[in-house]
């Protein structure tokens, strides 16, 4: 449940690359604020505090619809969200909770009865399966069902060893399409729900991604959990038809072919370990070049975007410059008291590449580092403290920005608030409630042996 008098209605952008105080454009994962604002810059976490979003500010569905036509590209990140993330543009603010429902499907869709012919695989034929969910009518044809397997086996769980479904492939329609502007591309993938995915999530070693045979890019390396569960294939099981990686580049490249010539966006969305397939397949994409037009009507590329919703670090800082330079652009919708967030890398992360700011360290290239622009939410004072990376709460709490408890801008993240009695006191919370939390994380932690 949420707390019913959040002391305030904000939300926090913070950028995971150096704030430049002297240039007046953002370059990827940064948030530029007008001159009267460079005060609130906090080094601490490189966060921006966002203005007060007033109920007034946000229009109806049918009002920004309008404007998405003509707003597209800078909504999937052109611009890297320059002036869109703070305040929270509304028509950003409808577009992330959008694609956060497509995400939720996954969830609604997913069969976990084990005595169930369907276990760990789709409830639903992918026909009917957005109708079956409540969303027949939100625009999309769902083209392809996709599966991936955890390279892990564990004999308790039944079937930890098979392919099971992991997310979908779907096209806007025609009448979407004149919506939105182009015909989107949407692949979505839902979080974490076996054992074995949770071990592959976290097996905590960085190991080069190598997914382009032609470049040689041994210092862009990606968490292995994450790359097995991307490339592992099991061929033997019922749905077995090649590694999850096979599957979206094969069906991705086929719509692409059908659809050459009009405008199009590849969005992908995820939840947790979703988020993080999310951004090795945009990654993929972009590394090979399938977002690339060859046409004599445009000379714009194919915009890859990731919708990131709780979703852990995925590579390091080589795999984080190297999206970059590819132009993916990542949006990373999370509360800052959310653990998984703060893993793989606790210790070794984007904040310990650099002495002072300036000189970078050898282990550089050892140190895991989230990428492009994250929109922070601070969720913690409720009732039940699962809901910190729950996706529903995520999405609620974006569709009604006066109760999100957002926060401050005071740089003290989840794990600092755990360590700091100072903070803790200054945010009078119930002492019992931050040592629950910290004794479910040490448990995590040291399950997933990721310290």
């Amino acid at each position: 449940m949420l707390n019913s008098n959040p002391t305030s209605n904000l939300f926090t952008v913070s950028s995971d690359s150096h704030i430049s105080q002297s240039s007046n454009k953002s370059s990827f994962g940064r948030v530029t604020l007008p001159d009267h604002h460079k005060s609130s810059i906090y080094s601490s976490r490189r966060s921006l505090r966002a203005s007060f979003i007033s109920p007034t500010v946000f229009l109806s569905m049918a009002e920004t619809s309008s404007s998405l036509p003509h707003m597209w590209r800078e909504i999937q990140g052109s611009d890297n969200w320059e002036d869109l993330v703070q305040p929270l543009d509304p028509l950003l603010r409808d577009e992330i909770i959008r694609y956060g429902e497509f995400v939720t499907a996954c969830y609604k869709a997913f069969d976990l009865d084990s005595t169930s012919k369907r276990y760990l695989n789709c409830k639903y034929g992918k026909k009917n399966m957005l109708k079956e969910v409540g969303m027949e009518s939100w625009g999309y044809e769902v083209t392809k069902y996709i599966y991936a397997t955890p390279d892990i086996n564990i004999p308790t769980q039944v079937g930890s060893g098979c392919s099971r479904w992991v997310g979908y492939v779907a096209v806007s329609t025609d009448d979407e399409v004149k919506r939105l502007g182009r015909r989107d591309v949407l692949v979505t993938f839902r979080g974490t729900v076996t054992n074995s995915e949770w071990i592959a999530n976290f097996m905590s070693s960085l190991t080069p991604a190598r997914l382009n045979p032609d470049e040689s890019l041994d210092d862009v390396k990606v968490e292995s959990g994450f790359l097995n569960l991307y490339t592992s294939d099991d061929s033997s099981c019922k749905f077995g038809v090649g590694s999850c990686r096979e599957q979206l580049l094969s069906e991705i490249s086929r719509i692409i072919s059908k659809y050459k010539g009009e405008n199009m966006s590849i969005t992908l969305a995820g939840h947790s370990m979703g988020s993080s397939l999310a951004v090795l397949l945009a990654y993929d994409i972009a590394e090979l070049g399938l977002n690339k037009i060859e046409s004599k009507c445009t000379n714009r590329d194919i915009p890859v975007t990731v919708y990131s919703f709780g979703g852990p670090r995925v590579g390091n800082c080589g795999f984080k410059d190297r999206c970059e330079e590819l132009g993916v652009k990542v949006l990373r919708i999370v509360n800052i008291n959310d653990p998984v967030t703060k893993l793989p890398g606790v210790f070794l992360n984007e904040h310990f590449r650099a002495l002072g700011g300036k000189y970078e360290l050898p282990w550089r290239f050892s140190c895991y580092a989230h990428l492009g622009v994250e929109l922070a939410l601070d969720f913690f004072k409720m009732q039940d403290l699962s809901c910190v990376h729950d996706l529903d709460t995520y999405i609620k709490l974006l569709r009604c920005p006066k109760m999100v408890e957002v926060a401050g801008g005071d740089g003290v993240d989840f794990l600092s608030k755990l360590w700091t009695s100072s903070v803790l006191c200054a945010q009078n919370l119930d002492t019992w409630q931050w040592e629950f939390a910290a004794t479910n994380i040490g448990n995590l932690v040291q399950a997933l042996t990721i310290m």
